[in-house]
Protein backbone atom coordinates (compact mmCIF):
# COMPACT_ATOMS: atom_id res chain seq x y z
CA UNK A 1 0.00 0.00 0.00
CA UNK A 2 2.26 2.84 -1.04
CA UNK A 3 1.44 6.24 -0.29
CA UNK A 4 3.04 8.83 -2.89
CA UNK A 5 2.49 12.87 -2.44
CA UNK A 6 2.56 15.43 -4.70
CA UNK A 7 2.74 18.91 -4.96
CA UNK A 8 1.29 21.64 -7.79
CA UNK A 9 1.84 25.28 -8.25
CA UNK A 10 0.46 27.74 -10.86
CA UNK A 11 0.37 31.62 -11.90
CA UNK A 12 -1.79 33.62 -14.32
CA UNK A 13 -1.74 36.87 -15.48
CA UNK A 14 -5.40 38.52 -15.12
CA UNK A 15 -6.74 40.33 -18.00
CA UNK A 16 -10.16 42.15 -19.14
CA UNK A 17 -12.08 40.17 -21.48
CA UNK A 18 -11.69 37.16 -19.71
CA UNK A 19 -13.38 34.72 -17.54
CA UNK A 20 -12.70 33.63 -14.15
CA UNK A 21 -12.79 30.56 -13.56
CA UNK A 22 -11.18 28.46 -10.34
CA UNK A 23 -11.52 25.15 -9.95
CA UNK A 24 -14.44 24.93 -12.92
CA UNK A 25 -16.30 27.44 -11.43
CA UNK A 26 -16.95 30.88 -13.11
CA UNK A 27 -16.57 33.49 -10.61
CA UNK A 28 -17.84 37.10 -11.47
CA UNK A 29 -15.02 39.05 -12.09
CA UNK A 30 -14.14 42.15 -13.79
CA UNK A 31 -11.05 39.91 -15.43
CA UNK A 32 -10.20 36.50 -16.46
CA UNK A 33 -6.94 34.29 -16.61
CA UNK A 34 -4.55 34.93 -19.49
CA UNK A 35 -3.41 31.15 -20.40
CA UNK A 36 -3.90 28.52 -23.45
CA UNK A 37 -6.36 27.25 -21.87
CA UNK A 38 -8.87 28.23 -19.52
CA UNK A 39 -6.02 29.37 -17.46
CA UNK A 40 -7.77 28.07 -14.00
CA UNK A 41 -4.66 27.98 -12.14
CA UNK A 42 -6.78 25.86 -9.34
CA UNK A 43 -6.88 22.58 -11.13
CA UNK A 44 -4.18 23.17 -13.00
CA UNK A 45 -2.25 23.33 -9.64
CA UNK A 46 -4.73 20.34 -8.82
CA UNK A 47 -3.06 18.27 -11.99
CA UNK A 48 0.14 18.67 -11.66
CA UNK A 49 0.48 17.71 -8.13
CA UNK A 50 -1.51 14.47 -9.13
CA UNK A 51 1.05 13.76 -12.17
CA UNK A 52 3.88 14.62 -9.61
CA UNK A 53 2.70 12.33 -6.74
CA UNK A 54 2.20 9.32 -9.96
CA UNK A 55 5.31 10.27 -10.99
CA UNK A 56 3.99 11.50 -14.45
CA UNK A 57 6.33 14.61 -14.83
CA UNK A 58 3.80 17.61 -15.19
CA UNK A 59 1.38 19.39 -16.78
CA UNK A 60 3.32 21.43 -19.57
CA UNK A 61 4.41 17.63 -20.88
CA UNK A 62 1.42 16.07 -20.89
CA UNK A 63 -0.74 19.37 -22.32
CA UNK A 64 1.89 21.32 -23.96
CA UNK A 65 0.22 25.35 -24.56
CA UNK A 66 2.08 24.87 -27.85
CA UNK A 67 -0.86 22.12 -28.77
CA UNK A 68 -3.67 23.88 -30.83
CA UNK A 69 -5.89 21.22 -29.42
CA UNK A 70 -5.71 22.85 -25.79
CA UNK A 71 -6.96 26.15 -26.79
CA UNK A 72 -8.95 27.45 -24.56
CA UNK A 73 -10.02 24.02 -23.32
CA UNK A 74 -11.74 23.26 -20.29
CA UNK A 75 -9.21 22.29 -17.27
CA UNK A 76 -11.79 20.10 -15.73
CA UNK A 77 -11.17 17.81 -19.10
CA UNK A 78 -7.32 17.85 -18.33
CA UNK A 79 -8.20 16.83 -14.90
CA UNK A 80 -10.25 14.52 -15.97
CA UNK A 81 -7.39 13.15 -18.45
CA UNK A 82 -4.77 13.66 -15.28
CA UNK A 83 -7.25 11.58 -12.82
CA UNK A 84 -7.46 8.18 -15.67
CA UNK A 85 -3.72 8.65 -16.09
CA UNK A 86 -3.05 7.92 -12.67
CA UNK A 87 -5.71 5.57 -12.18
CA UNK A 88 -4.31 3.72 -15.24
CA UNK A 89 -0.73 3.48 -13.13
CA UNK A 90 -3.08 1.99 -9.88
CA UNK A 91 -3.35 4.91 -7.93
CA UNK A 92 -6.18 6.09 -5.71
CA UNK A 93 -6.46 9.99 -4.62
CA UNK A 94 -6.45 9.93 -0.55
CA UNK A 95 -6.87 13.99 -0.44
CA UNK A 96 -6.51 16.89 -1.56
CA UNK A 97 -5.17 20.31 0.00
CA UNK A 98 -5.54 23.58 -1.92
CA UNK A 99 -4.60 27.38 -1.59
CA UNK A 100 -5.41 30.05 -4.06
CA UNK A 101 -3.74 33.46 -3.45
CA UNK A 102 -5.51 36.20 -4.72
CA UNK A 103 -6.31 39.42 -3.60
CA UNK A 104 -9.19 39.67 -5.24
CA UNK A 105 -12.29 38.34 -5.78
CA UNK A 106 -13.10 36.97 -2.27
CA UNK A 107 -13.47 33.07 -3.05
CA UNK A 108 -15.15 32.07 0.18
CA UNK A 109 -18.70 32.44 -1.61
CA UNK A 110 -17.35 29.75 -4.14
CA UNK A 111 -15.54 27.14 -1.84
CA UNK A 112 -18.66 24.72 -1.82
CA UNK A 113 -18.91 25.37 -5.58
CA UNK A 114 -15.54 24.27 -6.13
CA UNK A 115 -15.03 21.69 -3.79
CA UNK A 116 -18.24 19.69 -5.66
CA UNK A 117 -17.16 20.57 -9.08
CA UNK A 118 -13.57 19.01 -8.47
CA UNK A 119 -15.18 16.12 -6.41
CA UNK A 120 -17.60 15.19 -8.93
CA UNK A 121 -14.03 15.21 -11.49
CA UNK A 122 -12.28 13.31 -9.46
CA UNK A 123 -14.95 10.81 -7.90
CA UNK A 124 -14.63 11.94 -4.34
CA UNK A 125 -16.34 13.00 -1.99
CA UNK A 126 -15.95 17.20 -1.32
CA UNK A 127 -14.92 16.43 2.31
CA UNK A 128 -11.58 14.46 0.56
CA UNK A 129 -10.85 18.24 -1.06
CA UNK A 130 -9.74 21.19 0.97
CA UNK A 131 -10.11 24.77 -0.93
CA UNK A 132 -8.13 27.50 0.75
CA UNK A 133 -7.92 31.26 -0.44
CA UNK A 134 -5.42 33.96 1.09
CA UNK A 135 -4.04 37.81 -0.09
CA UNK A 136 -0.83 38.42 -0.50
CA UNK A 137 -1.59 41.55 1.87
CA UNK A 138 -1.13 43.76 -0.75
CA UNK A 139 2.78 42.41 -1.39
CA UNK A 140 4.26 41.30 -4.98
CA UNK A 141 2.47 40.95 -8.51
CA UNK A 142 -0.94 39.37 -7.00
CA UNK A 143 -0.53 41.55 -3.93
CA UNK A 144 -1.44 44.46 -6.42
CA UNK A 145 -3.95 42.25 -8.23
CA UNK A 146 -2.32 41.43 -11.41
CA UNK A 147 -2.44 37.96 -11.05
CA UNK A 148 -3.81 34.74 -9.05
CA UNK A 149 -1.72 31.52 -8.25
CA UNK A 150 -2.48 28.52 -6.43
CA UNK A 151 -1.31 25.43 -4.78
CA UNK A 152 -2.02 22.03 -4.42
CA UNK A 153 -0.94 19.08 -2.48
CA UNK A 154 -2.30 15.51 -3.00
CA UNK A 155 -1.57 12.59 -1.03
CA UNK A 156 -2.77 9.20 -3.74
CA UNK A 157 -2.20 5.62 -2.56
Amino acid sequence: NKMRVGLGYDVHKLVNDRQLILGGVTIPFERGLLGHSDADVLTHAVCDALLGAAGLEDIGVHFPDSDPDYKDISSIKLLLETFQMIHAKGFSIVNIDTVVFAESPKLFPYRQAIQTTLADTLNLEPQQINIKATTTEGLGTIGQGDGIAAMAVVLIQ
